[in-house]
């Protein structure tokens, strides 16, 4: 392998969906990086220390989504302070003397999703789900919030786990039962951080006039939530919106070319779905 020739992958389990690969080859094509490769590797907690151990000098980077996002923070060398908030890694950048450094590209990504949108501040949000995603949905909002969120959640267990989330994150959380789920959806800004399918039967509570969602899933999409969301006038902003943004982030972090051609990626992103 040439001086030249540099190499990066997302690794998780499962991963046979990641859209990763296509958005990150076709950043390498925009910009011109013809010796670089991204590929995709079905890695669990148990088998990334070795994974790690093979890693050579051609490597730039890793990208990491489940189980690896908190499995990785023990074999990195640098922990960036946004990452270390909410104990969660999706980028790896490896740099030129051999040290391994963790960032979450997550965070920003929902924040410049948003401000695409023209959604710079938000004087309260609403946060559907309390898992790892709903963790970073809620250092973004520390950005751009002034006032309180509201997460519903649906066990005892996720509501203290997001209260300990927002102490930590210094946000003014408060923490409702998901059976009242449906007032979530007259708040200013509402992010969906939920599986498939779980949002479906709020859909016929959605207001006359809804303001934004941000549904971080993007396959399948639309969701329910957000087809009856749009047809109503509200703003929507898709898992897409956010897997492009976080992508494009670890592009300039992982090749040291910026800004990352967030076009180009989109439109394959987009590409891939629709063949899907």
């Amino acid at each position: 392998m040439s001086a030249q020739q540099r190499r990066a992958a997302v690794l998780g389990s499962p991963i046979a969906h990641s859209l990763s690969p296509v958005l990150h080859r076709a950043a390498y094509g925009a910009l011109g990086l013809d010796d670089w490769s991204y590929d995709r590797f079905e890695i669990d907690e148990a088998g990334l220390p070795e994974f790690f151990g093979r890693l050579g000098p051609e490597w730039a980077g890793l990208s990491l989504t489940m189980p690896l996002k908190r499995a990785v923070i023990p074999l990195l060398d640098e922990v960036s302070e946004t990452a270390a908030a909410v104990e969660a890694v999706n980028t790896v950048v490896c740099t030129e003397d051999g040290r391994r450094v963790g960032d979450n590209t997550d965070i920003p990504g929902m924040v410049a999703a948003l401000r695409e949108r023209g959604i710079e501040q938000v004087e309260s949000a609403a946060i559907l789900g309390a898992g790892a995603t709903a963790s970073s949905a809620l250092a973004a909002l520390a950005r751009i919030c002034t006032g309180e969120v509201v997460a519903y959640v649906r066990s005892e267990a996720r509501a203290a786990e997001m209260r300990q989330w927002g102490e930590r994150l210094d946000v003014e959380v408060r923490v409702a039962d998901w059976a009242d789920a449906e007032r979530a959806l007259h708040a200013p800004l509402v992010v969906a951080t939920t599986p498939a399918g779980a949002t479906d039967s709020l859909s016929h509570a959605v207001p006359e006039r809804p303001a934004t969602l941000f549904d971080v899933l993007y396959d399948p999409w639309p969701t329910e939530l957000a087809a009856r969301w749009s047809a109503y006038g509200g703003a929507v902003v898709s898992g897409l919106d956010l897997l492009v943004h976080q992508a494009v982030l670890q592009v300039e972090q992982m090749t040291g070319r910026a800004p990352g051609p967030l076009d180009a990626m989109r439109k394959a992103g987009e590409r891939a779905l629709a063949e899907r």
